[in-house]
């Protein structure tokens, strides 16, 4: 494979950078280096109230992912999740407990991002307020993580600030339509491999990695 560096651009509360797991699973099993940056897709101005109607139409996107990628989406992420009342799909804290895990070593973006995906997907458990998320990296074993998510430092949050911010950068500066992405990062402008190529096989993903 490529020599480049592969950067993936998500959001921890996509459903599709969820289906898009196994592809980075097989990825980093295979050697590759993958650089997470958030891109804060549902956070801050983006975040929005998850209402019947919003919910309805999250669900019937899921079931098509499962259908693409084979990921679960549960029974208790349904009930407990998508049809409970006046909560909002904001990954500020999720994004921020991402952030928090990786800060000393940045491959432990991946290990968070797919804590916090499961939890939700899986389990239906709360990942959108800072308590939530912490017992979910608390319980993956991220317990520095979780400690100081729920008491950021000015350090820590300005790195933060930073990561999400690059992230964005990188997004724009693609002229990406939305996430999962991929941004081969070579000697040379950064090229988009867009989400498609995360949901067909493996060996395709490999070839549009090795032509970018």
């Amino acid at each position: 494979m490529t020599n480049a560096t592969l950067t993936y651009l998500f959001d921890p509360l996509c459903g599709w950078c969820y289906g898009a797991t196994p592809m980075l699973d097989r990825l980093a099993a295979g050697g590759t280096a993958l650089q997470l940056l958030p891109v804060g897709l549902f956070s801050g101005a983006g975040a929005r109230p998850l209402d019947a109607g919003f919910a309805a139409h999250a669900w019937d996107n899921d079931q098509r992912i499962a259908r693409l990628s084979g990921q679960r989406f549960s029974q208790a992420y349904l009930d407990n999740v998508l049809n409970v009342s006046g909560t909002l799909l904001d990954s500020s804290a999720a994004t921020m407990g991402i952030s928090a895990a990786g800060l000393d070593d940045w491959r432990q973006r991946l290990a968070a991002l797919k804590a916090i995906q499961h939890a939700r997907y899986v389990d239906g458990r709360d990942i959108v307020t800072v308590d939530g998320v912490a017992a979910v990296l608390a319980d993956a074993g991220m317990s520095d993580a979780a400690k100081l998510l729920k008491a950021p430092t000015q350090v820590f949050l300005a790195k933060h600030d930073d990561l999400v911010s690059r992230g964005r950068t990188l997004f724009q500066r693609l002229h990406a339509n939305g996430v999962p992405a991929l941004a081969v990062i070579g000697q040379t402008a950064p090229r988009l491999i867009g989400a498609n190529a995360l949901f067909g096989s493996y060996d395709n993903l490999v070839a549009h990695i090795e032509a970018a």
